[in-house]
């Protein structure tokens, strides 16, 4: 009787044995697989980090002041967004003033400007090209500002960064990408 027992347990520990190798087997498949596949999903750029969308050739670049001209994706990495002045700042000069009545009373504002950037040429090319829209998107908006507001400092601080987020939003509309930093007045008469 004893030798009939041993017979019979055999072949269930065989068993038992057999479907936790199976077990085993499949868990560990199942285990490597999703972290083979977490791992080509990083490595492709899909979870994990930032996504990096190949950058446009016709977009102006950035300026070091050594010279180099540089992709905004390289200068971000190369140095922190905090020291702008490791770039080097071109300037445009407007030609022509320009000149609107102000709001809510008989004064007008007479405003020579100029913009700077960090990037190449081609944001001033830009500025070039699409000036008459530039100079409406102005006009428009010195039109609805009041001679008060213009005589103080904090008005005109007001007025240069709303002159700025103009000329960028007018550039982006017209070629798809903005690029000027500031805006100067290098002559202003309101009466």
């Amino acid at each position: 009787m004893s030798d009939t027992k041993a017979k019979e347990e055999k072949p269930k520990t065989k068993k038992k044995s057999k479907l936790k190798t199976i077990l085993l087997v499949t868990g560990l498949i199942v285990v490597l697989g999703g972290g083979g596949a977490a791992g080509g999903f990083f490595a492709a750029g899909m979870i994990g980090g930032e996504h990096a969308e190949p950058e446009d050739p016709n977009k102006p670049k950035i300026i070091l002041k050594d010279g180099t001209a540089v992709s905004e994706q390289e200068a971000s990495q190369a140095l922190p967004k905090e020291t702008p002045s490791d770039f080097k700042v071109t300037y445009h000069q407007i030609e022509q003033p320009f000149t609107s009545n102000l709001s809510n009373s008989d004064s007008f504002a007479q405003l020579s400007l100029a913009v700077s950037t960090f990037y190449d040429e081609r944001v001033f090319e830009n500025v070039t090209n699409h000036e008459i829209a530039i100079r409406s998107a102005v006009l428009m908006e010195l039109g609805q500002q009041d001679a008060a507001d213009l005589e103080l400092p904090e008005g005109k601080l007001r007025l240069k960064r709303k002159l700025r987020d103009i000329i960028n939003d007018t550039l982006k509309e017209k070629t798809g990408f903005g690029g000027i930093e500031d805006v100067y007045f290098t002559n202003m008469v309101v009466q």
